[in-house]
């Protein structure tokens, strides 16, 4: 058949008539095709040409090879491209990957803060630009979906997403939402609501996630229960979610977490009567990693019944990632049997290649080489610098609120360097950089605080840098100040719960042994608040939270020597004691070390 004049293929005409007339002629297996996502090294021809998969993603860390630039990238997603628009209808594939702080897979990409940085800055504008450089440096890799941004309002920080997280308050977190309009461009005046939004080719398809209540777990174990009402649900954890469908955002991931005991991915009442129905969003929802078989135990025991209880909840596309073989051997049975109605395999189907329409990918399926020069330049490292200025908290600035400590002389004749978080890059962009749970060293291109400060101080300083210092270096007496910078290695997911949070690599006691001897700025690279004991706190002359800055440092240097003045205040509760836990603004009782919104200037003045 010849499909040159389909009105699927014609741009002029409206999405809705396209996806109609395309919905029209596919097969069962073609639409199934669609709703199945799958990880990069299960790829082949044949999966892309005769299987029809909709959708591939790159895990964290999963790429061409080793450090591949964006570039290399591209070649690897236009090869996909390709063998995808050879199937028979040419539908093109929608490449997915996390880039949750800049497109952090990437070699040599702009790392931008983490997401609980840029709720200490609370500027909205600041995660839009930062929004519009990702999308820019994503595309030049050939991609076009990012799952991202993280929306849980994260309500304990032994949650190992708490980084992942804007705030513990959901007016923060909707206010940061701004991302979204960054990513995937302005929504027009008149744009229908809650219909997906991509304004061209500089921009990506965005994913709100996690829906809904990943950030209220019980414990704040990860992949938990969120034991609340629904008032609570809807009040808290929902909040941010109208925001980001009012901005037209295209993709929605469901949560791994539970509600009141009830499975998101299997949660027909939440995923389509509230969502899809009540919030009125038209673009597909999206399952997490194997997260359909997490409905069984053990895990994807029961196949046929994951992907049953997924899809006729109102999960329009799963994230296989391997076994895409099986499960649309047993996804065509349920169709066949009835276990799934076609309606509903319809009705995802419809809103998958909505959201491929409004992307523009049947026009512009490949990646676009004159973006490459965006990766990683000037003017978006800048505006990380920027985020990371923004994003800095203080939290005590002298022994005596009548004698500052900080700004610091650049000039000083002898500064002395430590802590393990100093000069490691890895360490200072966390989790989900290079790897899915990142890694220690210079895993990518950046300046660590330890540069910045070699960097910023006058030609006459000696830096002496020693990451554990020994009693001989601190015997010495001529230091004018030490800098020391600790906080918790890289993770993420499960593997960063935490029931103790401790500060990592006995951070308290560099600082302790350091500020024994030198007067003492404490720099916490972290997720999240750690335990400060207040004999730590007293020891030293001033502490800053500068959470995970990423690749780079110099906006640390750039508030510590004085060129810009904090403006930066807590986006959580910094509690006293672990047993405290959850304690958020708004508890009786709430007696926090430092409360919600705290953080000084150099003068002393609290931030309104």
């Amino acid at each position: 058949m010849d499909f040159k004049h389909c009105i699927y293929k014609n741009p002029n005409e409206p999405i809705g008539s396209r996806v109609k007339d395309l919905l029209s002629r596919m097969t069962l297996q073609e639409k199934l095709g669609q709703m199945t996502q799958i990880e990069r090294v299960v790829v082949t021809p044949t999966a892309l040409k005769h299987h029809g998969i909709g959708s591939i993603l790159s895990a964290g860390g999963s790429g061409p090879f080793e450090k591949a630039l964006s570039s290399d990238w591209a070649d690897m997603v236009d090869g996909f491209q390709k063998h995808a628009l050879e199937s028979r209808l040419g539908i093109p594939m929608l490449y997915g990957i996390d880039a949750v702080h800049g497109n952090n897979s990437v070699f040599g990409a702009t790392i931008f803060p983490h997401n609980v940085g840029l709720g200490a800055t609370r500027d909205a504008d600041l995660a839009r630009r930062i929004g519009i450089a990702t999308a820019l440096e994503v595309r030049a890799s050939g991609i076009h979906y990012t799952f991202a941004p993280c929306v849980a309002v994260c309500r304990d920080p032994r949650w190992g997403r708490c980084y992942e997280s804007y705030s513990e308050d959901p007016d923060v977190v909707r206010k940061m939402t701004s991302i979204v309009t960054g990513l995937q461009g302005q929504v027009p005046q008149g744009y229908p609501k809650g219909y997906p939004y991509v304004a061209g080719r500089n921009n990506v398809v965005a994913c709100a996630k996690h829906f809904v209540g990943d950030g209220g777990t019980d414990k704040g174990i990860n992949e938990g229960n969120a034991i609340i009402s629904y008032d609570e649900l809807e009040r808290i954890h929902m909040a941010p979610y109208l925001d980001c469908i009012s901005q037209g955002v295209s993709t929605i991931m469901a949560s791994y977490s539970h509600w009141n005991g009830s499975q998101l991915h299997a949660d027909k009442f939440l995923l389509t009567e509230v969502l899809k129905d009540k919030l009125g969003f038209k673009g597909f929802i999206i399952s997490d990693w194997e997260g359909i078989d997490r409905l069984t135990e053990p895990m994807g025991s029961n196949y046929r019944y994951c992907i049953s209880a997924s899809i006729n909840a109102g999960v329009d596309m799963i994230m296989v990632p391997h076994k895409y073989e099986k499960f649309l051997e047993d996804l065509i049975s349920l169709v066949e049997t009835g276990e799934i109605p076609m309606a509903r395999i319809d009705d995802a189907v419809e809103r998958i290649l909505r959201v491929k329409f409004a992307a523009g990918l049947f026009e512009y399926p490949f990646s676009d080489r004159s973006l490459l020069d965006t990766v990683g330049c000037k003017q978006h490292r800048e505006l990380a610098q920027d985020a990371v200025r923004k994003s800095l908290v203080l939290l005590k600035n002298g022994k005596t609120p009548k004698k500052p400590f900080l700004p610091l002389d650049r000039n000083a004749k002898r500064i002395l360097v430590a802590g393990s978080h100093a000069d490691d890059l890895g360490f200072q962009c966390g989790g989900w950089t290079a790897d899915w749970h990142g890694r220690s060293g210079r895993i990518t291109i950046g300046t660590t605080v330890l540069d910045a400060i070699k960097e910023a101080v006058g030609d006459k300083t000696e830096v002496i840098y020693e990451q554990y210092p020994s009693a001989e270096t601190l015997a010495c007496h001529d230091y004018s100040y030490a800098i020391v910078v600790v906080g918790e290695v890289p993770y993420a997911e499960w593997s960063g719960d935490n029931k103790d949070l401790v500060i990592p690599l006995n951070g308290a006691d560099v600082i302790s042994s350091v500020s024994d001897k030198v007067p003492t700025l404490a720099i916490l690279i972290s997720g999240r608040p750690q335990v400060l004991e207040p004999w730590l706190l007293e020891k030293i002359d001033a502490f800053i939270a500068a959470w995970l800055p990423g690749s780079e440092g110099r906006g640390i240097t750039d508030v510590v020597f004085g060129d810009y003045e904090f403006s930066g205040k807590l986006p959580v509760t910094w509690f006293k004691r672990v047993e405290q836990l959850p304690l958020n603004v708004g508890n009786d009782p709430y007696d926090p070390l430092f409360p919600f919104g705290f953080g000084l200037t150099t003068t002393n003045e609290l931030l309104k």
